[in-house]
């Protein structure tokens, strides 16, 4: 990846979003239910959250790219995968720039960044200012999210 993100660029990118590429699109609530998992559908399309430390991707670190259990955009390199502890799979970066949109979450009590898919818009999870260098990011993603290509 050419253009390192930092915490003030994902913030950034979450006030002033990016104009949506060519390739994106949208499905009908019924069309989503049909092609995922009930899950896959909370958490994608319902912006739901899985129970940490329920999917064993959180312990798997190869090479390859992780893409949407949606759409099947590139989301992340394997090689930006890290050990974070909190029960989710981690990366320090996604794949490319516009691979992930980014929204101002104030839900819970608190400030948080949503990464959202930038072709169909499924929820993944959230960007947080404390990964390792020398981004600092943590793209706390859920598992059922991605799938392994």
């Amino acid at each position: 990846m050419n253009n390192t993100l930092t915490w003030s660029s994902v913030i950034e990118l979450a006030d002033n979003p990016v104009p949506p590429t060519a390739d994106k699109f949208s499905k009908t609530p019924q069309e989503w239910r049909q092609q995922l998992s009930a899950e896959q559908f909370y958490v994608t399309r319902e912006h739901g959250t899985e129970r940490a430390f329920s999917n064993d991707m959180c312990s798997a670190f190869e090479p390859g790219r992780y893409v949407c259990v949606c759409c099947a955009n590139v989301l992340f390199d394997g090689a930006e995968k890290f050990e974070s502890g909190t029960g989710w799979p981690s990366f320090t970066q996604p794949a490319s720039t516009a691979a992930v949109s980014y929204k101002a979450d104030h839900s819970h009590g608190m400030t948080r960044i949503e990464a959202l898919c930038a072709v169909c818009d499924a929820h993944l999870g959230h960007v947080f200012p404390d990964g390792p260098a020398p981004s600092g990011l943590r793209y706390c993603m859920n598992a059922v999210s991605l799938t392994k290509a």
